[in-house]
Order: structure tokens, then C-alpha cells, then sequence
């Protein structure tokens, strides 16, 4: 178990690696930089659409949910304040409350 976590590791770094040393003559082209700016909202999406909407698998649209109420209103705060601090907060703060 350990060799494959080392392994993966080395993997993990050497992937990065390329893509972050200078002196490596690879370039990353204008369309692939377009392509690659889409993975953060992709995985970020993918990452917080179960937590809000999957409860006791199944969807939980009621607004007794305090994720998807915490949701609502961090995605409120943040378009008119355009602040991180006070959209976790808000929605920190909410969810706290709600459970």
C-alpha cells in the first residue's frame, strides 16, 4: 500500500512539474489554455452540487435543507458584494443557524 501511495505521488508531482518549471521547453498553446480553464469550475461544480442537492441518497430540493438554503444565500451575498470573506461568512453563518 505504501509503494502505491509513493507511486501516485511521484506521479501527482511529475505532472505538475512539467507544466510549472520554466527551463522545460513545453508550452502550453492558446486553445489548450482556453480548454484548461474550464477543469477549476468543473471539479468545484462537481465537488459541491452533491453536497447541496443529495440528501439520504436521494434529491433534496426543500428549503428546509440548510445546504441549500446556505446556497442560495452565499450565492446572493457574493453577486452583490463580490466578497469572499462575506459570502463564506453568510453562508457559514446560515448553515450554522439552519443546523
Amino acid at each position: 500500500m505504501m509503494t502505491t501511495i509513493l507511486l501516485m505521488a511521484c506521479i501527482t508531482f511529475f505532472t505538475r512539474y512539467l507544466f510549472l518549471h520554466r527551463a522545460l521547453p513545453f508550452k502550453v498553446g492558446p486553445k489548450m489554455q482556453q480548454f484548461l480553464s474550464f477543469s477549476a469550475p468543473a471539479v468545484l461544480t462537481a465537488i459541491w452540487v452533491p453536497i447541496v442537492f443529495i440528501n439520504d441518497e436521494r434529491i433534496n430540493l426543500d428549503w428546509q435543507n440548510p445546504y441549500l438554503s446556505a446556497a442560495v444565500v452565499s450565492v446572493i451575498v457574493a453577486y452583490r458584494t463580490h466578497s469572499i470573506y462575506y459570502t463564506t461568512l453568510a453562508g457559514m453563518g446560515l448553515f450554522i443557524i439552519l443546523s
